[in-house]
């Protein structure tokens, strides 16, 4: 596959991920609107990948898994995609977010019209980009520490607890019944993704941060011919993170996400390309494959492993729910 076929390529695959995660949350909100019908309405199965969306109770069961107290059957599903997500970064860099993260689809949308729009997408100064991006850092460190801190019966407590049942309706009731501080700062965050390039991943999604750590020991890279590099500046220029991709031997950034645009625009002497360990190109329809392939692999994994369905039975949800 010729490297300039790749771009169209993830932006297919973002949107049907995009589209896939929106039916999710239909089938999601009629599951919710069946309990809360008094059973008015047809009854629809619980989609069990809903809680893809819940990073935090994710890591609330791998912390307790670690440690011995269990795996967290309310949402062994939010476990097995932190695990799937975090095993891609390892493998694939943070190709989690250019590939497949619905919000990065949204913000790359956001900033692309911009540029269509203003044509320019302005960058922050770097004392205050530097600055910015290290509260995504505080974020992760906050939701670790606390985690990591919090004695074992309190995590199983708190796991068990109605809070964490509903963990995946109360994120559907947030959306539902938007507050006006929350509406506004989700337009202001749309707002601002016109003009920067993905600003809340770059500086406030602490899922990234971690995903950006994780991806510093992958042994994927976009490495630099220097013999054949005429140091146009494209590369640097397309880069959506503003990585210094021309002067690199190669990237090995936190920020690099894998999105392939660097490489897709090198058109001179093919300088520009993806290795594995330095050396061994990788090319572009064999990442793109590794990308859901190991995304995909990882959810049936968990299938055959009895770690994708909840423990919550229809009485309980009824419990839960109808109130």
């Amino acid at each position: 596959m010729p490297t300039r076929y790749v771009q169209p390529l993830r932006i297919l695959i973002q949107f049907c991920f995009l589209g896939f995660m929106l039916w999710l949350g239909l089938r999601f909100y009629q599951f919710v609107n069946y309990f809360r019908s008094s059973g008015g309405i047809v009854f629809v199965d619980r989609p069990p990948a809903i809680e893809g969306f819940l990073p935090i109770s994710g890591l609330l069961g791998l912390s307790a898994w670690i440690r011995g107290a269990g795996f967290n059957t309310i949402h062994p599903a939010a476990v097995v995609l932190f695990l799937t997500i975090v095993a891609v970064s390892l493998l694939l860099r943070r190709s989690f977010c250019s590939w497949i993260c619905p919000v990065a689809t949204i913000s790359e949308g956001a900033w692309k019209s911009g540029f269509r729009l203003f044509g320019l997408n302005p960058r922050l100064p770097r004392w205050l980009d530097v600055g910015l991006r290290g509260l995504k850092y505080l974020l992760l460190a906050f939701f670790v520490y606390n985690i990591v801190v919090m004695p074992i019966p309190a995590l199983q407590a708190f796991i068990l607890s109605d809070y964490h049942k509903t963990a995946d309706v109360r994120l559907l009731d947030f959306f539902l019944h938007i507050s006006l501080p929350a509406l506004g700062t989700l337009l202001f965050l749309l707002a601002s993704s016109l003009a920067l390039r993905n600003p809340f991943c770059r500086y406030l999604c602490p899922y990234g941060a971690l995903l950006g750590l994780a991806a510093l020991v992958s042994p994927v890279r976009v490495t630099r011919d220097r013999e054949r590099c005429v140091s146009c500046g494209v590369c640097s220029q397309v880069c959506p993170t503003y990585i210094d991709v021309m002067r690199k031997k190669s990237v090995n950034s936190p920020e690099c996400i894998g999105c392939w645009r660097c490489v897709s625009h090198c058109r001179f002497n093919e300088a520009l390309s993806m290795r594995f360990a330095g050396r061994f190109m990788i090319p572009g329809f064999l990442f793109v494959a590794l990308v859901v392939l190991v995304f995909w692999g990882g959810s049936l994994l968990g299938r055959a492993g009895g770690h994708w369905q909840t423990s919550i039975g229809i009485a309980e949800y009824r419990r839960l729910l109808e109130r």
